[in-house]
Order: structure tokens, then C-alpha cells, then sequence
């Protein structure tokens, strides 16, 4: 099985990054070229 590694430099605390990634919105902001959008569940705020 292929194994695919990408490190990424963030300046900023990992309890911000973390987060960040847990919300709706700015989850469907990077995913706005394939329109992904929530449609069942969580659809806003915190995941």
C-alpha cells in the first residue's frame, strides 16, 4: 500500500489548529472547488 506524507509549518498553537479544522465552515471554504457542502448531521459550528 502506498504511503503518502506532506508536513506542513503551522505558527500557531496546536489547540487553534485543531480546532479550526473541527469547524463546518471552514471545512466547506477549502472544499468550495468540488461544492461539498454538509448536509446531514453536524452542518454548522463545531464538528
Amino acid at each position: 500500500m502506498p504511503i503518502i506524507k506532506h508536513d506542513q509549518f503551522i505558527k500557531a498553537p496546536i489547540d487553534i489548529c485543531f480546532n479550526l479544522a473541527r469547524i463546518v465552515s471552514v471545512h466547506t471554504q477549502t472544499t468550495y472547488r468540488t461544492k461539498e457542502k454538509a448536509v446531514g448531521g453536524v452542518t454548522e459550528g463545531l464538528l
